[in-house]
């Protein structure tokens, strides 16, 4: 410390002599410098600003510096950049898996509706705009990878890892819901035919009925109030009906007869088939009752209709255990079983009224004919509840059969039989 303390001394009282000697020179100008302790005052100080002298070194050294802050000042803001890039990119995934939840609920609320609603209003349309954003991220996303590796920076695995996976669960449920609409599409679709076959069955059976009425040209005031005489015990006089039968595993026929024939009235009605010509038959032949023929097997009805009045009749039948019953203006009188079991009625037969077929379609015997007037005759493919049959018997309903209706049209006549009006009710009031 004391050696410092003399070398300073030494320094000030050698500067403050050419200090001293400096006042009298204008324009001299003296500079202090600092000397380290243990340094030889005898050698001569350089003086010289170091500061202002640089070397070339020194300023490329400089230079450089400048240079690599401005490098990491712009890596640093790419950084930044990047960062609220991926915040987006985050952003919109979320809302994007949200938007496609949320879809997904609302498709599943309006199917649990009443089909009969109003469908999802182009369903593509959702699923091809989740496409075109999936896509818009994915190129987002590389572009963002592309900007990092021009940028020499490093981009993280793990966020480039979650954002392939949140696109690999978008895609997989725009896929799994494009399932969901082709399904449900198909099923709209087969229900859509379904309802259109029905429709169309339904129309083709108007359209028949409407073209049946169209062409039967009737002269009568309803195409039903007309009857068919048969005035004699003949083999040639005989009504036919133009439509066949399916295939029947139950039936109901009804009908109005008026017959005063003795003895029996003969065969109202008959159905024969290739084989069977007794398929199904009503007849009333000599002194034995009335009966019905089902596969030519028997069975006797408790019937009576030969006094000359108009009476309403309905036979029902059903395979099961041959169960039939007979009705006489409206009231059931009869009942059985065991008639032509488990046997289901043949198609593509012949009806005839007023002649029993011993061939289908042909050779009648004259001893069997019918004799007397018959009308309404209708035939149904089920067996017909008794209130039903009731409010025919009453003139308080009129129900046409699905299978056989009573049209004018429908029916054809031969060998001298004829067709004329008849309003039902009025004539058995008057009969009454």
């Amino acid at each position: 410390m004391r050696a410092l303390f003399v070398a300073l001394l030494l320094v000030y009282a050698s500067g403050s002599g050419k200090v001293a000697g400096a006042n009298g020179a204008k324009g001299n100008r003296f500079v202090c410098t600092a000397v380290p302790a243990g340094t030889d005052l005898s050698c001569p100080v350089e003086t010289t600003n170091r500061v202002q002298s640089t070397s070339p070194q020194e300023e490329e050294l400089r230079n450089t510096i400048i240079q690599l802050r401005e490098t990491i000042l712009q890596q640093k803001e790419t950084i930044v950049s990047q960062q609220g890039t991926i915040k987006e990119l985050n952003s919109k995934l979320a809302r994007c898996e949200a938007d496609v939840r949320s879809r997904g609920s609302a498709r599943r609320k309006d199917y649990s509706k009443n089909t009969m609603g109003d469908l999802p209003r182009d369903p593509t349309e959702s699923v091809e705009q989740l496409g075109k954003t999936m896509q818009s991220l994915k190129d987002r996303l590389e572009s963002l990878e592309l900007r990092t590796n021009t940028s020499n920076g490093a981009f993280p695995s793990e966020l480039r890892d979650l954002l392939k996976r949140r696109l690999s669960d978008l895609e997989g449920q725009l896929l799994t819901r494009v399932a969901e609409l082709e399904e449900e599409k198909s099923q709209l679709y087969n229900e859509t035919a379904a309802h259109r076959q029905r429709t169309e069955n339904t129309l083709n059976s108007l359209l028949e009925r409407i073209t049946e009425l169209e062409k039967s040209n009737s002269a009568f005031k309803s195409p039903e109030d007309f009857k068919v005489a048969l005035p004699l015990r003949t083999n040639y006089l005989y009504g036919r009906i133009k439509k066949s039968l399916p295939e029947m595993y139950a039936f109901t026929v009804c009908m109005w007869l008026k017959s005063s024939a003795s003895p029996g009235i003969g065969t109202p009605f008959s159905y024969g088939v290739p084989g069977q010509a007794n398929e199904i038959v009503l007849i009333e032949w000599g002194n034995s009752p009335m009966e019905l023929l089902v596969n030519d097997k028997v069975a006797q009805l408790p019937l009576s209709v030969s006094d000359g009045r108009w009476h309403h009749i309905c036979i029902t039948w059903t395979t099961r255990d041959g169960f039939w019953e007979a009705y006489q203006d409206g009231e059931r009188l009869g009942t059985g079983e065991n008639l032509a079991p488990w046997h289901p009625i043949k198609p593509g037969g012949v009806i005839i009224l007023g002649q029993e077929q011993d061939i289908a379609g042909g050779r009648f015997d004259a001893t069997q004919a019918f004799v007397g007037e018959l009308s309404h005759f209708n035939m149904w493919d089920r067996v017909l509840r008794p209130i039903d049959i009731s409010a025919m018997a009453n003139c308080s309903a009129y129900m046409p059969g699905n299978v056989v209706p009573w049209v004018d049209a429908n029916v054809e006549v031969f060998g001298g039989a004829t067709k004329a009006a008849l309003e039902i009710c009025e004539e058995r009031l008057f009969d009454s």
